[in-house]
């Protein structure tokens, strides 16, 4: 431009105008114009007194105008330092205490597990939804695990009626609440003060999956991010009329958001069987189409929802400190933005009636090893092309699941017991008693936990015993198919079986532990095992982009 001016080309006799910055065109003169403009009084002095005071106009605009932008640049830097610490203070985040790292799951490198608990937390909402006050359990948790590519993620959904095991956990304030052997799920978090650390350790102990970070959301959440994305598409193959959850629903589909929302995911008593287990595919079936509508254009292209929705979900969570800033939650979001909603399997934990309670779960074995298997070693649920090769084994760190609930079979046992097949032994309702005769402490209680994990939910510590070289198994006359079983399971060799004549009918099995139990259990955690290359056959699941999943 500056060239055109000096060439006297056709924008030769102006400045350009500016209106960025808000500076009009400013006329040049040329020397005949100069020369032909009438004299200023006063001469030449007059003339530069003249030529001073519209350079002064001139640089008192420009300081104007580049004030002006500079103050914008300012307060646009405000305004995303002002949403930054806006969104930073709506974040609850919670250090958690996870014991020792020994014990815990192996990391499969770059795969991200994040436990997402829904609690039953009232707190703040009244009578309006019972229990007025109610600090809250694990009513509704998923394991959320997104695959070290990206490419793939599976969310299996843990029943809150599920018997598990409850390890000792700390509180952030430094309680110790002793562990449970046997409860519900639903109990690892609020029951005597029990905290997401628990629900979080609880799972890794359970699944032998190791879990990265927690989200926690109350019922108040569900309300204010369906609302935020402007409702969440759902589909009722039936009308619905649930006096519990207060949802009355025509057969069809329905977008929903705030109370209805939140009536549709409590829904149970009038869906399916009426129980837990019916309430989950609803709740699956849901945050399906909420993740569809987050990542849809109209939400990802609207600044207004998009600053709804953040602040919506900065205010609902709960996390860990580990992801307890924006920066580490947007992080999150983008890892999971990479995976296609089709990829995306909602499943749920395989289960059976409690025999010694039908309103309670217990793991379906081998099942829900198998599923484990998958799901910590980085496998895919999602079905794979009609003549697509089987996907490679993850690495060795892949950890290994907990073992089938029926005992595999086993070898030949002391005193001729023949080798019997897996299915003739019951391990959940065989007792095992398990004293520590290795001389290090805590080592009874780790081999209960790998014992319930195997799907042994009768073993129990009991006094410790006389320090032992080898670890043993004593059984009753009549059992020793259950304990040939059990030394199978714990890698056991056939001589570590003996019958005691002690035990009466009544008895269980009695596992001493020697001095090689500490590098057995170490040695056993440290081998990978196999992942399995399919999911289980009657699995529950459905995918993230399936618009036709219904409530039944």
């Amino acid at each position: 431009m500056q060239q055109d001016i000096h060439d006297g080309g056709a924008g030769a006799d102006r400045h350009p105008a500016d209106p960025a910055r808000g500076i009009p065109a400013q006329r040049l003169h040329t020397p005949a114009e100069a020369a032909s403009e009438p004299p200023h009084p006063g001469g030449r002095a007059a003339r530069r007194r003249a030529l001073t005071a519209r350079r002064t106009r001139r640089r008192r605009v420009l300081k104007w105008t580049g004030g002006l932008a500079a103050f914008a640049l300012v307060a646009g830097c405000g305004g995303a330092y002002y949403a930054y610490q806006h969104f930073n203070n709506n974040i609850t985040a919670v250090k958690v205490q996870l014991g020792n790292e020994a014990e815990r799951p192996k990391p499969v490198a770059d795969a991200l597990n994040i436990l997402v608990i829904g609690t039953d937390s009232r707190e703040g909402l009244g009578r309006e939804y019972g229990d007025e006050g109610s600090a809250g359990h694990a009513d509704t948790t998923l394991l959320f695990h997104i695959a070290k590519d990206r490419s793939n993620a599976t969310a299996l959904s843990i029943p809150r009626d599920l018997m598990v095991p409850v390890p000792e956990c700390q509180t952030p304030d430094g309680k110790t609440v002793p562990g449970t052997a046997r409860t519900m799920f639903n109990n690892s978090l609020g029951q005597e003060g029990r905290d997401p650390g628990c629900t979080w350790k609880t799972v890794e102990k359970v699944t032998g999956i190791r879990v990265d970070h927690f989200v926690m959301v109350n019922f108040d959440a569900v309300k204010t991010l369906s609302t935020a994305v402007g409702g969440v598409e759902v589909c009722a193959a039936k009308d619905i009329n649930d006096p519990d959850s207060h949802l009355r629903m025509a057969k069809g589909r329905h977008v929903v958001q705030g109370d209805e929302a939140l009536a549709f995911v409590r829904t149970r008593h009038a869906v399916g069987l009426g129980g837990d287990l019916t309430r989950i595919p609803l709740q699956q079936q849901f945050i399906g189409s909420m993740i569809r509508s987050i990542k849809s254009s109209d939400t990802l292209t609207n600044p207004a929802k998009l600053w709804k929705l953040a602040d919506s979900a900065t205010k609902a969570l709960t996390v860990d400190s580990g992801i307890g800033s924006v920066d580490k939650l947007k992080d999150l979001a983008l890892d999971l933005s990479k995976v296609d909603s089709g990829k995306i399997t909602f499943a749920t934990v395989p289960v059976l009636d409690d025999p010694a309670d039908e309103n309670r779960l217990v793991l379906k074995q081998p099942d829900a090893a198998q599923l484990f298997s998958m799901v910590g070693g980085d496998r895919s649920l999602t079905e794979p092309a009609a003549g697509a090769a089987a996907p490679e084994a993850p690495a060795a760190s892949a950890p290994a699941a907990p073992a089938a609930t029926s005992a595999p079979a086993a070898p030949a046992a002391p005193g001729g017991a023949a080798s019997t097949a897996a299915a003739a032994v019951d391990a959940k309702d065989l007792r095992v008693t398990v004293r520590n005769g290795s001389g290090m402490p805590g080592q009874a209680q780790q081999a209960v936990d790998r014992l319930v994990a195997k799907g042994y939910a009768k073993a129990a510590t009991a006094a410790n015993a006389p320090v032992a070289t080898a670890t043993s198994i004593a059984h009753p006359a009549g059992k020793a198919a259950e304990a040939a079983a059990l030394a199978a399971a714990l890698g056991l060799p056939a001589e570590a079986v003996k019958t005691d004549p002690k035990l009466g009918a009544r008895d269980g099995l009695v596992l001493v532990l020697g001095k090689d139990a500490p590098a057995a259990a170490a040695q056993a955690a440290a081998t990978p095992a196999a992942v399995p290359s399919e999911a289980p056959k009657d699995l529950q699941r459905v995918q993230g982009d399936d618009i036709d999943a219904c409530a039944k």
